[in-house]
């Protein structure tokens, strides 16, 4: 089973309320997930977090089933605890159909390689630093574990407002890639 690290006091302020250790390992149990291990240590940042804090943060590292990626976040993870405890009703998504200007057409020599192409667009929602930090850390766990490292799949995401279609997906040599990662310059 994936383990995933939970930052505590993020947690417990979207849960409503502290919890001691064993409180929560028994709310895990009923839930399904195992507390696997608690560690305290100073924010070190990632390469998607950027740099160090120097705050001391409690991290709760998670067992999570192998088929629950909706919990490989923080916010993932707060939106099931708290449906569970029934502090929230379940999510309710809708599907729209898409915009014709929102296709995407996948090149012929790309298809050879990677004959599917999805794409999304998510509206109304805003992501503070924390968030968009926990977002990519999310995309990594992804692309790292179902996508086997990126062979299977690749996830992109882009601020569509900076994009200007028609959109193609298409394959070049990696020299002739170039591009900047999101919210970077």
């Amino acid at each position: 089973m994936p383990t995933v690290g939970i930052l505590r006091d993020p947690l417990f302020e979207a849960l409503g309320r502290s919890y001691t250790e064993d409180e929560f390992q028994e709310l895990c149990f009923e839930f399904g997930i195992e507390l696997d291990d608690v560690e305290e240590e100073e924010d070190a940042g990632t390469k998607t977090r950027g740099a160090a804090s120097g705050e001391k943060v409690v991290t709760y590292k998670i067992e999570v089933p192998a088929n629950r990626y909706d919990i490989l976040c923080l916010e993932g993870m707060k939106r099931a605890l708290r449906v569970f405890l029934g502090l929230d009703s379940p999510p309710t998504y809708t599907l729209s159909p898409p915009e014709p200007q929102l296709r995407i057409t996948v090149e012929p020599p790309t298809a050879g390689i990677r004959p599917y192409v999805l794409c999304a667009v998510l509206r109304g929602c805003t992501l503070g630093q924390r968030a968009y930090n926990s977002f990519l850390d999310l995309q990594d766990r992804l692309h790292h574990n179902i996508a086997r490292r990126r062979t299977l799949v690749a996830i992109g995401t882009h601020d569509l407002d900076k994009l200007s279609p028609p959109f193609r997906y298409t394959a070049r040599p990696p020299k002739d890639i170039r591009f900047v990662p999101l919210a970077q310059e």
